[in-house]
């Protein structure tokens, strides 16, 4: 709110592919892809006739109780089709933060009707990102997001990141008769873009079948092929219990978002006598929005993005680690998804005051845009972008960290 006061705002006029321009006709490389959402790129005209065909037929309507539509139930079988999931049902939201929440309560109430109503706890992972809803924010692994708003959601904790015998310690100090779940992104996307160590996935899974905890896994930033794949989850084989998804299902040319729920989780509701899931949100299964996200679907496979993106990965990991050794760079994780981090080294930061929101700015005044937090600055571009772009991006940020350095 300070930075608008301050003004002016960045005004975005329009986009197209991976390019923004402002108000003003300048042009700006999308380094983030808005956030982290826009993988087939901005203006795609297939995703706008699609709209534009299905809010002329049925623009919205509730799916409350018996009531359906047609692009919700299309859309939710080719999920379904695809997900990691055993026996999968699709429970439909606006966005990634409602799905979190949808996520975390059918857990706590998957637990109460089939008699552990003890197994309330949520245990989540440092630098960990799951929305800012109530247990989005109360599951954060970043103290900044959780702190200043009182108790919001109790029995929740955090363990490291790249520990899973953190998670089994965790589990056994609160008490396995009290977890409910456990939340993990493939890999951690704006709280850093940290990949999992080795087998680190396998360990998890093994240790919640072990303990009887549902493994819920976030991905809301790495699926729909920014790892190369549907969910992102499947590069580490594993088959968690649900899975949450928003952002590159309709690559937010619509809002949207839900949770792809295993069969046993889903059963005691569907069979079971008197088991009411009581929670909904008003624009679940919105027609209009899933017409969007099947176009954005028809176009990651036509086009297939799932292979794509694994070159564009291996070629941003590429440029990006030439950023390791730039006197301001402590370390530049990438390699994994089509996504990258930048760290900062302490001196810079701490010693020199530095800042990353320095980067920002000096990176978006010579036309690329990337995201700056605490320590690092985050890429995540259009899965359409081509070589030659990414090689802009990096060179740009590389001027943009000179030209920071040069003035400290």
């Amino acid at each position: 709110m300070n930075t608008v006061a301050r003004g002016p705002e960045f005004m975005v006029a329009r986009a197209e592919g991976v390019w923004l321009w402002d108000a003003s006709g300048d042009r700006y490389l999308d380094g983030t892809a808005s956030l982290w959402y826009c993988n087939v790129g901005h203006g795609r005209t297939e995703i706008a006739d699609a709209v534009h065909r299905q809010i002329s037929t049925l623009d919205a309507y509730t799916v409350y109780g018996d009531f359906s539509n047609g692009p919700a139930v299309e859309l939710s079988e080719r999920l379904a089709a695809h997900a990691p999931v055993a026996d999968p049902r699709v429970i439909l939201t606006s966005g990634g933060g409602e799905a979190i929440e949808t996520a975390a309560k059918l857990a706590r109430r998957y637990w109460a009707v089939t008699g552990q109503p003890g197994r309330t706890h949520l245990i989540s992972r440092t630098s960990g990102y799951h929305g800012l809803h109530g247990f989005g924010t109360s599951i954060s692994g970043m103290d900044r997001f959780r702190h200043g708003y009182g108790r919001v959601v109790e029995d929740t904790s955090v363990v490291p990141h790249d520990s899973a015998a953190a998670l089994e310690a965790e589990i056994l100090r609160v008490g396995p008769e009290r977890v409910a779940a456990y939340f993990a992104e493939p890999v951690i996307g704006a709280g850093g873009v940290y990949p999992p160590r080795e087998d680190y996935f396998t360990e998890v899974a093994r240790i919640c079948r072990k303990y009887g905890v549902l493994f819920v896994v976030d991905s809301v930033i790495c699926g729909f092929a920014r790892l190369g794949n549907w969910f992102g989850i499947e590069r580490f084989g594993v088959s968690p219990d649900m899975v949450v998804f928003a952002k590159g299902v309709s690559s937010g040319y619509l809002p949207l978002g839900g949770i792809v729920v295993g069969g046993h989780v889903a059963d005691p509701f569907y069979n079971g006598e008197g088991n009411a899931f009581l929670h909904g949100t008003t624009y679940a299964g919105h027609p209009t929005a899933c017409a969007a996200a099947m176009a954005n679907l028809d176009i990651l496979e036509r086009e297939d993005l799932f292979t794509v993106s694994l070159e564009v990965e291996r070629h941003l990991d590429v440029a990006l680690q030439g950023l390791a050794s730039h006197p301001l760079v402590a370390e530049v994780r990438s390699g994994v998804g089509v996504m990258g981090a930048v760290e900062l080294t302490e001196e810079a930061l701490s010693g020199r005051g530095i800042t990353t929101a320095e980067v920002f700015a000096e990176a978006r005044a010579r036309g690329v845009i990337v995201r700056a937090i605490p320590t690092s600055l985050l890429v995540s571009p259009p899965l359409v972008i081509t070589w030659e772009q990414i090689d802009h991006l990096v060179s740009t940020l590389s001027a943009a960290l000179d030209a920071v350095a040069a003035r400290h």
